[in-house]
């Protein structure tokens, strides 16, 4: 079976850092577009950054404003969501989704999962982010 599986949240002192994973299971990231979304209570679902693995580009919707940095380690099947200086606005769901980019141009594949998130083939339940000031 085809999973995402997102960690790492939790309760943080505005300033300080959280790193979230993303853990894949039943599938191999060798050629997915990854995406991190977040949403936010009484707010619209919001996209983060995304990471193609056949390419290692990298998409930024930069709602942290340069506070966020996306990585993946193949060899664990996982892609990470580094975030720096969080503030009480940054309090959220975060989401992972995959998309596959086989046969696929990449940047066209991660833009349209922010376009048209409802379209993504597989979605992580979300961990909740929540930032104390």
């Amino acid at each position: 079976e085809v999973q995402l599986q997102a960690s790492g949240g939790g309760l943080v002192q505005a300033g300080g850092s959280l790193r979230l994973s993303c853990a894949a299971s039943g599938f191999t990231f060798d050629d997915y577009a990854i995406a991190w979304f977040r949403q936010a209570p009484g707010k619209e679902l919001e996209g983060i950054a995304a990471i193609t693995t056949r390419d290692m580009m990298q998409w930024s919707r930069d709602p942290l404003k340069g506070r966020s940095t996306v990585s993946v380690d193949a060899s664990m099947n996982t892609v990470y969501l580094q975030m720096n200086n969080l503030r009480p606005e940054d309090t959220a769901v975060y989401y992972c989704a995959a998309e596959t980019t086989a046969r696929r141009d990449t940047a066209i594949t991660a833009g349209t999962m922010f376009r048209a998130p409802n379209a993504i083939s597989v979605w992580g339940k979300g961990t909740l982010v929540t930032v104390s000031s």
